[in-house]
């Protein structure tokens, strides 16, 4: 039987693209559901059909009547994939992002040419900082055993050789605490 007459494409939920494509629709409550560009109207009409009898759709909505069964529907259209509207716009957010990244480098780019003075201090600036907190971990590394020997000797019952405000307590105080900082303990107590 030929297909009933619907639209410029001769089919239901099927449009001709401009650029001699077919692009094929259909709507689920108030979803639209895409389900892809094809060469000819024939194949975009077959897979409506196919989501037509996914949707459990009457066969007076289907292009063709020649199909009884999903299954056959099935086997005489091409693959699909639904697209969603969520799709699309999970698409284009995706899409704005980035255009925002690459205008950003495009950015960054063009300041690295303006500025090289800047360029050469940002990478001192770094590189200084790296180095102090090299050097901080390094400290950190070297007080460590000593730290542990003296917990190890007030436990026993001695008499430890640091004073009261001695930042080698703090490394006592991380070796044998669950917490991370020695703050977070004074916080707990108010």
């Amino acid at each position: 039987m030929p297909p009933r007459c619907r639209g410029s494409s001769g089919y239901r939920g099927v449009h001709e693209r401009p650029g001699g494509t077919y692009y094929a629709e259909i709507r689920s409550g108030d979803v639209r559901l895409g389900l892809g560009t094809f060469g000819t109207a024939h194949e975009a009409a077959r897979v409506y059909d196919v989501a037509a009898w996914r949707l459990e759709r009457s066969p007076t909505q289907m292009n063709f009547r020649d199909v009884f069964t999903r299954e056959q529907a099935q086997s005489v259209a091409p693959p699909s994939r639904l697209i969603t509207d969520q799709d699309r716009a999970e698409h284009r957010r995706r899409r704005r992002c980035l255009l925002v990244a690459e205008e950003d480098e495009r950015a960054m780019a063009e300041w690295r040419q303006r500025h090289p003075k800047d360029v050469a201090a940002e990478h001192a600036f770094w590189a200084k900082r790296t180095a102090k907190r090299r050097a901080e971990r390094l400290e950190r590394r070297r007080r460590k055993p000593l730290a542990i020997s003296q917990c190890n000797i007030i436990e026993a019952g001695g008499v430890s050789i640091f004073g009261d405000n001695d930042l080698r307590w703090d490394d006592m105080w991380i070796d044998t605490s669950d917490n991370t900082s020695p703050d977070e303990d004074k916080d707990d107590s108010e």
